[in-house]
């Protein structure tokens, strides 16, 4: 009886825990187009924090694609700029541009191939379904070199990435 008392009590904390990463790092099919109105709270990451689109002093226009790439795949900013990037998604599979250090998108990748229909939804991430378009609205408040990546199952691990250098004021 007590070994079956054990196996419960294993079983039950392994779906608690399953389900509290699942929470954490879920990701759903975003509506038609990306939302531009982030409900995640602002949080100073190493990369910056979430922007307010009235202080954007600056535009980027990116592209996805089914072919797994970003263009441009490499960008340069200052330390203070607040960057409204207007991401179009050209391909006919949902794509997403999140912003981060290798490190946590290495982590968050991980986490996207073992549970591949996770809901996430940060300041630092848009989700761009099939011929739609988002945005993402960023600032830069710390100096250093970061990536950006489509974590989305299978395209991270294909190259969509790209690099973002901040240079110090």
């Amino acid at each position: 009886m007590t070994i079956l008392k054990n196996r419960f009590h294993t079983l039950l904390a392994s779906a608690f825990l399953s389900s509290v990463v699942t929470l954490s790092w879920a990701h759903v099919e975003m509506p038609k187009s990306a939302h531009s109105a982030h409900s995640a709270v602002k949080e100073q990451k190493t990369w910056g924090i979430g922007g307010d689109a009235k202080a954007a002093t600056r535009t980027v226009t990116m592209t996805m694609d089914d072919n797994m790439r970003f263009s441009p795949s490499k960008l340069s900013f200052k330390q203070g700029e607040t960057v409204r990037f207007v991401i179009q998604n050209k391909g006919k599979l949902l794509h997403e541009m999140v912003i981060g250090t290798r490190k946590e998108l290495d982590a968050h990748a991980a986490m996207m191939a073992k549970f591949p229909n996770m809901a996430h939804d940060e300041p630092y991430m848009a989700h761009v379904s099939a011929g739609q378009s988002g945005d993402l609205v960023w600032t830069f408040n710390r100096p250093g070199d970061f990536e950006f990546a489509c974590l989305i199952a299978g395209h991270y691990q294909a190259g969509m990435i790209g690099t973002i250098s901040v240079s110090p004021r």
